[in-house]
């Protein structure tokens, strides 16, 4: 009778891992507001964690720029204004359309495949008047581009600027004006995408990051820090 090849024992994330992640999620919606204090006693409390990996955490977050760290005060949860929501989403224009540029050399009816799914739930979300399903499908449409990709760099880019870009969005309490229209340039981009049409692909794409900065800074003229109660 053939050996039985053992299992192999599953790996077990770091804890500082574990904990970045969770951190991350209440930052992006808003549990931990911007401008919050990261206390470690506190989190650890909340947490059930040691103040190592924690502290480990923390630093993860200041290196993605979604924390800042102040000497003799703290860590603090990072503000956004306005020029940064302008250059969040300027640098999102120019990942999704590198994204977008090796995408139409590779298969680009797969990704359209893939986009479509993605759209049709966040259709449903629209049709229901769920704001949370329809931000989240957009999320999702979105990072699904840039994995289409196939670049591990574009990749982590992303991870780090879909989390500003929820930090915008829930510091604003920011929903799309018209969630019909919001489905309808999505369904540009992947028609676009089946035409394999890259200068309309790339200028939908741009059309759509500028109407989301015009929502975002309320058309102001000036920049200046978020509000105080959007913020916390």
């Amino acid at each position: 009778m053939a050996a039985v090849k053992p299992l192999r024992p599953v790996k077990r994330e770091p804890a500082a891992t574990v904990i970045a992640v969770r951190l991350t999620e209440a930052i992006m919606d808003g549990t931990l507001a911007p401008g919050t204090q990261l206390g470690e006693a506190e989190l650890a409390g909340q947490l059930g964690v040691s103040r190592g990996p924690l502290r480990e955490a923390l630093q993860r977050l200041v290196q993605q720029g979604i924390a800042i760290s102040e000497p003799h005060r703290g860590v603090f949860v990072t503000r956004l204004d306005e020029d940064d929501v302008r250059d969040i989403y300027l640098a999102r224009t120019a990942m999704e359309s590198a994204a977008c540029r090796l995408v139409l050399k590779q298969d680009p009816q797969r990704t359209a495949r893939r986009l479509a799914r993605v759209h049709r739930t966040m259709a449903s979300a629209a049709r229901r008047g769920n704001h949370t399903a329809l931000s989240r499908a957009d999320m999702d449409f979105h990072y699904a581009l840039v994995e289409e990709s196939g670049s591990p760099r574009l990749k982590r880019i992303a991870e780090t600027l879909f989390v500003e870009t929820r930090m915008c969005l829930s510091a604003l309490h920011c929903d799309h004006p018209d969630p019909d229209a919001m489905v309808e340039e999505h369904q540009g981009l992947i028609d676009a995408l089946r035409e394999e049409d890259e200068p309309l692909l790339l200028r939908l794409l741009e059309d759509h990051m500028l109407d989301a900065v015009d929502r975002l800074t309320a058309g102001n003229a000036t920049a200046g820090p978020l509000p105080e109660e959007a913020a916390g």
